[in-house]
């Protein structure tokens, strides 16, 4: 620990950082006296009482501990406007944060004392040191575009604080937008900038190099970065950290560091601050906890009573217990809530049907717009997949990823309760009748993203998970046309000790690879064969096979290849795109066809997939046409099996060989279809 004294400190300093130092005392009378004195004393530990206080206000809070209001927290949540005027934004108000003052060793502390920020460092050889990017850009792919206009800079180091919260789990999300340089399309020389900074949060470095065009693919596009926080001290630290990355005089000099646009954070569990209502969600949690208590306690006081009804329903208990007994339980909801949520599950409310059951729209009692999806009760392979669906998804969390809010488990009412994305699934906006186009940009940033939440899957999340299913149909799009892939019925945790599982095939005709089709020897290659199928019909916007196309062009993948040989891949993309990156879309095509390479070791993993799409390593080179497209003939077919039996029944005297059977297979595909197991076409 030191004290702080005038000798420490000459007069001749404008400006001097002395954050997170053990500094100590009171301040010494130069301090006091100097009026053009900027200094950043954030996390020391300081004396403050009457004579002092004011002198910088609300520096008493930004201590080593931040000790306003611990143990009596009274806030939980905040949201901030970085760089500009207060401002509503899809129900949440973003409070101002337009301080002229703000400077190079500075920092501000709202009134409330909320929240908190501080920020360190001075532009290198720029002559205007300014600290807020203003821009009348569109920014695109957002909602509220409004909220992007101004964006907090900082050229070394930007912290934002959460101050007098309750203890508990935090939802972060972070608004950014690069709005300082030209589209890269447009090769000038502004459209060579990068802004490469790190972000922490509690202190954990959560991403590294973070550059936003590259994640949002591409400048003055809007991108939501989402992390959770665990407060343990009643307080929340942000840290935006320039490492000396990226350029550093693009568009003028002495342009870099860290912006941001603004700020969301909201507590995840029942607050007990007064005057903050506990969530809905909470209660339910509540709620939930009572009758799992509850239940089992009465049955086995009254099992002798009602021996014959335990009996009969054993097989509902079973499945039951199986539900509750799962590592990581979501949130209950009650049936009568979900009813009235989908308003009796009103037809007009159906978003769509799968083998699993019918999913609705809902509204919940909150606010909250959700998808309600329905186990049918006659499905017992869902029942199995509802387990699977509640254990993996609730075991993982990623932007790329859809949100599973809760389930309902009532006797054999079976429901998830998901996120609501209002764009829908990425085959209807491919294939379908919805209205929302997919521009190039949107379409390279579906592909990428898709690719991040498989290796996130394959390679981060413990234990592995292999989806078994990826089709466009299982791939949603949200309001920022972020991608999100969603039904985890099929998943299978894959142990990192094994080289491959042996199971019963699932999936669905056209995206399954090779080995699992015909040994069911699954790896997590086999997400990487399906997302190869998917990225190729992203960027031709048809599907995977069309009758109603020549001969020549029905099956996606062997047009793909012919293309390719004689080079011409780029007649591959999308004709109803008026302009596309070309060399992005070579990078995607060429990359889709190692994905969809006969042998699994000759696909790259999925961390492999995004260097590669994102530019950051060489593509490799598909050298050689896949087996199943050359010896095998292989077709991507979508339409019924039919046994030869069953074409004599029915009087059809179509050549059976023209069927171009997709897998010469040991398995019995048609009775694996009746099966429920395998689905046809997308």
């Amino acid at each position: 620990m030191h004290n702080v004294s005038a000798q420490h400190f000459p007069y001749s300093f404008e400006f001097r950082d002395l954050s997170y130092n053990q500094l100590s005392g009171i301040f010494p009378s130069w301090v006091i006296a100097s009026s053009n004195l900027q200094l950043n004393l954030v996390a020391n530990n300081f004396i403050f009482d009457r004579s002092n206080i004011s002198v910088f206000p609300g520096l008493n809070c930004l201590q080593r501990n931040f000790p306003c209001n611990r143990n009596s927290p009274l806030y939980a949540n905040f949201s901030i406007k970085c760089g500009g005027q207060e401002m509503p934004a899809e129900g949440t108000v973003y409070e101002a944060e337009k301080e002229s003052s703000f400077g190079p060793a500075w920092y501000y502390v709202t009134d409330t004392g909320k929240w908190a920020v501080s920020n360190v460092g001075r532009f290198a050889e720029r002559n205007i040191q300014s600290y807020v990017e203003i821009t009348l850009a569109q920014v695109i792919a957002t909602s509220t575009p409004e909220l992007y206009q101004t964006s907090r800079m900082s050229p070394g180091s930007l912290r934002y604080y959460g101050l007098g919260l309750d203890n508990g789990l935090y939802n972060v999300t972070l608004f950014f937008a690069e709005t300082g340089f030209d589209y890269r399309s447009s090769q000038t020389w502004k459209s060579l900038g990068r802004r490469v900074f790190d972000i922490y949060i509690q202190g954990h470095r959560e991403l590294k190099d973070f550059d936003i065009s590259k994640e949002a693919g591409g400048v003055e596009r809007a991108i939501l970065k989402n992390f959770t926080a665990n407060v343990s001290e009643n307080y929340l630290e942000i840290h935006l950290f320039w490492a000396g990355k990226g350029t550093c005089c693009i568009p003028v000099q002495g342009y870099y560091g860290p912006l941001i646009s603004a700020i969301h954070v909201v507590s995840d569990f029942v607050s007990n601050v007064p005057g903050i209502p506990p969530s809905n969600r909470g209660m339910k949690s509540r709620l939930g906890l009572i009758v799992g208590i509850a239940v089992p306690v009465g049955v086995v006081s009254m099992i002798l009573i009602f021996a014959f009804i335990y009996l009969k329903q054993k097989s509902h208990q079973y499945y039951d217990e199986e539900l509750l007994g799962i590592g990581l339980r979501p949130n209950t909801f009650s049936y009568a809530e979900l009813r009235s949520a989908t308003d009796d599950f009103n037809p007009s409310n159906k978003l769509g049907e799968g083998g699993f059951g019918p999913v609705f729209k809902g509204t919940l009692a909150d606010g909250r717009i959700v998808a309600v999806k329905q186990l049918s009760v006659a499905s017992h392979q869902g029942r199995g997949q509802f387990i699977t669906e509640i254990s993996t998804i609730s075991a993982v969390q990623h932007r790329n990823l859809v949100k599973l809010y809760g389930c309902c488990i009532e006797a054999d009412r079976h429901l998830l309760v998901y996120e609501y994305l209002e764009n829908g699934s990425l085959d209807q906006a491919l294939f379908g009748k919805s209205k929302l186009f997919l521009d190039w940009p949107t379409r390279f940033n579906v592909c990428l993203g898709t690719a991040r939440g498989l290796a996130y899957l394959h390679e981060e999340s413990r234990p592995r998970i292999v989806h078994r299913d990826v089709k466009a149909s299982n791939i949603l799009i949200d309001r920022e046309l972020c991608p999100k892939i969603s039904d985890f019925g099929l998943a299978k945790l894959y142990d990192d000790t094994k080289t491959h599982i042996s199971t019963r095939v699932a999936g669905t005709i056209g995206y399954l690879a090779p080995e699992y089709a015909m040994r069911g020897h699954l790896t997590e290659k086999a997400d990487v064969f399906g997302f190869g199928v998917v990225a190729l019909e992203i960027l031709s916007g048809r599907l995977n096979s069309d009758n109603s196309l020549d001969t020549e062009k029905i099956y996606l993948l062997e047009w793909a290849w012919t293309l390719h040989e004689n080079n011409q891949i780029l007649r591959l993309v999308d004709p109803t795109l008026s302009e596309f990156d070309e060399n992005e879309a070579a990078r995607a095509i060429a990359v889709s066809l190692l994905c969809t390479q006969a042998s699994p070791n000759m696909r790259p993993p999925m961390s492999r997939v995004v260097a590669m799409l994102a530019g950051d390593i060489e593509v490799g080179i598909a050298t050689s046409k896949p087996s199943y497209l050359t010896d095998w003939d292989f077709k991507d077919i979508t339409s019924s099996f039919l046994s030869e039996e069953d074409r004599k029944h029915h009087g059809d005297n179509t050549d059976q060989s023209q069927l171009g059977d997709p897998l010469p297979s040991p398995i019995n595909v048609t009775e694996t279809i009746l099966g429920g197991i395998i689905e046809d076409g997308r």
